[in-house]
């Protein structure tokens, strides 16, 4: 048994679903599979296939990463309730890891965007932000996109990421920049009758 937890790492914050399995800076598994909608019910089988592909099970995994977005409202909660899930029901950590930390690593610039519905960008600089803004066009300086890497890129980096950090203290949480894009329901609520 090595003695590198062996790490899964899932995200479907976007129009895929990927995973990774590494062990130390191996990396043993990698799968991406786009798909406009059909996330909810891909990412399970398709995690059986990787911990397959990569020869283990799920008991032998020692933590999980998670992709928190920013991304798809609807992915992003597929994801993080999957992990929390799995680490509930395995006993083991899981952490959340955002896009704007993957894209840091990847490029080794502080100052990251992610692409945004309607031509527009979330925006991190962390030298001078706390939090991620929307934005409709990008400062003039130098900035790593999200989109330069592939989701495989950035699923085996979550991957990487959640192992140096270990347990991760609070169970991941979807990272929302602005609320979700769907229209209150125009029903009326239903009327609760007391017996």
């Amino acid at each position: 048994m090595p003695s590198d937890p062996f790490v899964l790492a899932f995200d479907t914050s976007a129009a895929h679903c990927a995973a990774a399995v590494i062990c130390g800076e191996r990396v043993l598994a990698v799968r991406v599979e786009e798909m406009g909608r059909g996330q909810a019910e891909r990412l399970m089988p398709l995690l059986e296939e990787v911990l397959t592909e990569a020869g283990i099970g799920w008991s032998d995994l020692g933590l999980i990463g998670v992709g928190i977005g920013p991304g798809n409202f609807t992915g992003i909660r597929i994801s993080v309730a999957a992990a929390r899930g799995l680490a509930l029901g395995l006993g083991i950590p899981a952490v959340g890891v955002s896009l704007f930390e993957t894209t840091m690593n990847l490029s080794n610039l502080a100052q990251t965007a992610v692409p945004a519905p309607r031509e527009q960008f979330y925006f991190l600089d962390p030298d001078k932000m706390r939090e991620p803004a929307l934005s409709e066009r990008l400062p003039d300086m130098p900035i790593a996109l999200s989109s330069e890497h592939t989701p495989g890129d950035h699923v085996v980096m979550a991957a990487r990421i959640a192992a140096k950090r270990g347990d991760g203290g609070m169970p991941p949480a979807p990272l929302y920049i602005r609320p979700a894009d769907a229209a209150p329901a125009s029903d009326p609520p239903p009327v609760i009758l007391d017996a």
